[in-house]
């Protein structure tokens, strides 16, 4: 099982439809995905899962209840997930991760991938809307260092991949990546 996996209305969608050719609902505004839709890519059970935090027009419990949801999901299928794939907003993760932390709480894409990380499921970032990002590398360098990593992008590039859902920028490498993670699962399960 691949679990796609982000705030509301980053692009997971559109990043599975460019990945796997298939349609999976997308929406113009958050919160379209209100629960784990399923396709089959590859023999492989590809899950897009409702986003987390602001969804347009559901109140602040209902959006609570969807995160735990989330939660719950991952933890259920912990064993089956070979790969979970966090997609950001690469033109505002940053400023929404500031945000979060002079409120002095965790910003919610370093919590998931924390707890990914604390589930030992292997985890790629797609940094999507690459097309927006000015400076990609400082970029991706400031969200290694909030995502508690140490280092630059040079050595996380099998982790942090920018890409863009709309116009398909990276996602060839983005699949390399995805086949490299999947071959080093089956090793460690054989």
């Amino acid at each position: 099982m691949i679990i796609f996996v982000g705030r509301s209305n980053v692009g997971k969608s559109t990043l599975i439809y460019k990945l796997t050719g298939k349609h999976v609902r997308r929406g113009k505004r958050p919160g379209v995905t209100r629960k784990p839709v399923e396709i089959v890519w590859r023999n492989k059970r590809v899950i897009d899962m409702p986003g987390f935090g602001f969804m347009s027009g559901l109140p602040k419990h209902v959006q609570e209840k969807i995160k735990t949801e989330i939660v719950r999901f991952i933890e259920e299928h912990a064993d089956e997930i070979e790969l979970a794939i966090l997609v950001i907003d690469g033109k505002s993760a940053l400023e929404i991760i500031e945000r979060w932390e002079k409120r002095g709480e965790i910003p919610i894409d370093v919590e998931f991938f924390q707890f990914l990380q604390e589930l030992k499921i292997p985890t790629i970032v797609a940094v999507n809307k690459l097309d927006k990002i000015r400076n990609v590398n400082l970029t991706i360098n400031k969200l290694i260092e909030k995502f508690g990593l140490s280092g630059t992008w040079e050595n996380y590039k099998d982790l942090f991949v920018p890409v863009s859902a709309k116009f398909g920028t990276n996602i060839e490498e983005l699949k390399k990546i995805i086949d490299k993670k999947l071959r080093a699962f089956q090793e460690r399960r054989e």
